[in-house]
């Protein structure tokens, strides 16, 4: 009998020891399920350019990191590259460089120079000289929140000198552009100045 207790006991303690370990699986898979829920939603997340709008500081393919915290902590400045979802299209979205910041006045003369209320803005980021003002032919104000980007490749870009893009709120930023993963001969963090 002794034999019979001791095998019932020893096969009790291994179905007990079989059920904390497919406990203890399924609530290590349930922490994986939500930390990677909570960093895309939270923290970062994966895009892939798409077209040549930012030429030459981004290309067609790359693939970045977007650092949705930071925003969360301080507002975005002016050269920043953020991700901001496309109004007039489902799931998608531009990378563009905040060029305008809330309260200013920006304007693109027929040369192509960009003024900030009034005054010429000193950056190197545009590839060439502005061929269409578009929107910002005249003064455009921004409000409280809004944002004028433009893409690096100015002439290939659409941003907010075209009326489908416009102003664009700073609580529509997904985040901005933080590391390029891909192509690996291009892996580095995104220079914003």
């Amino acid at each position: 009998m002794d034999n019979e207790q001791e095998g019932k006991k020893k096969s009790s303690e291994e179905k007990a020891s079989m059920m904390r370990e497919t406990i203890s699986f399924i609530l290590y898979i349930g922490i994986v399920f939500l930390l990677t829920y909570l960093v895309i939603h939270y923290v970062g997340q994966r895009t892939q350019v798409s077209g040549t709008s930012m030429e030459y500081t981004l290309s067609d393919g790359d693939n970045l990191i977007v650092d949705k915290i930071t925003y969360r902590f301080r507002k975005p400045e002016r050269f920043d590259i953020v991700v901001f979802p496309f109004k007039y299209k489902e799931d998608t979205y531009y990378i563009k460089r905040i060029i305008g910041m809330p309260g200013e006045t920006v304007q693109i003369d027929s040369d192509g120079v960009i003024y900030i209320d009034g005054e010429e803005l000193e950056e190197s980021y545009g590839r060439e000289i502005i061929q269409n003002p578009g929107e910002a032919a005249e003064p455009v104000e921004l409000g409280e929140d809004e944002y004028f980007v433009l893409g690096d490749n100015r002439n290939a870009s659409s941003d907010s000198r075209d009326p489908s893009v416009g102003k664009v709120l700073g609580k529509d930023f997904v985040g901005r552009a933080w590391l390029r993963i891909y192509p690996f001969d291009k892996i580095g963090f995104i220079k914003h100045r």
